[in-house]
């Protein structure tokens, strides 16, 4: 069974509606998981001039634990997801990656699969560029990255090939459509997948 470590940022709730469709992807393919938000690297009074986003970063963090060292070495697959920010991953789950030097100089993060997902708040916002941005600390982890691509007809309706996105328009706060979160679903699928087809290589060349 593929255990699947959906590691993610979200300040109002868009990103974390995207992780929990990776996550539902991902068990319905028969793979356990654990997912966790990273925390706030601002202080209270940063968050206090954003509307909302004390009381979401509460319920958030109230639900979901930190992401850990040990979720990263229990892991088969590791799935990032953060909104975008000015075209780049959001600092807080960039701190999150900065603290797993230990595990990577130790060798233990190359051969894991890899995969990310995004979110912004205006079109052009930069979603396919910070996929393509996760996907840096990745390959010098040595992890298997894996793209939804156009591997499902979702995958034309939604998202990219890069991995799921979604975009909630300014002040409206608009939630991930059905699509957005069809194209996550399916992401988790494919996360696992692969994850289960890596691990069985090594037993069916032996």
């Amino acid at each position: 069974m593929a255990k699947v470590l959906v590691a993610f940022y979200s300040r109002d709730g868009s990103t974390e509606a995207l992780a929990q469709a990776v996550s539902e992807g991902a068990v319905e393919a028969g793979g356990t998981v654990r997912m966790r938000r990273a925390r706030e690297v601002v202080d209270a009074a940063t968050m206090a001039t954003v509307p909302g986003w004390t009381e979401a970063a509460g319920r958030m963090n109230a639900l979901y634990e930190a992401p850990g060292v040990e979720d990263v070495a229990w892991a088969d697959a590791i799935v990032l997801g953060s909104p975008t920010r000015f075209g780049l991953l959001a600092s807080e789950l960039k701190a999150f990656l900065d603290g797993l030097g230990g595990l990577w100089v130790q060798g233990k993060l190359a051969g894991k699969v890899g995969s990310a997902f995004t979110s912004s708040s205006s079109v052009h916002g930069g979603n396919e560029i910070n996929n393509l941005t996760m996907f840096v600390p990745m390959a010098h982890f040595g992890m298997i990255i894996v793209p939804p691509g156009y591997a499902d007809p979702v995958m034309f309706r939604a998202g990219t090939p890069y991995g799921a996105s979604a975009v909630s328009y300014g002040a409206s706060k608009a939630p991930p459509t059905e699509q957005d979160l069809a194209a996550a679903q399916f992401q988790g699928r494919r996360v696992v997948q692969v994850a289960r087809a890596l691990a069985a290589q090594p037993a069916a060349t032996a």
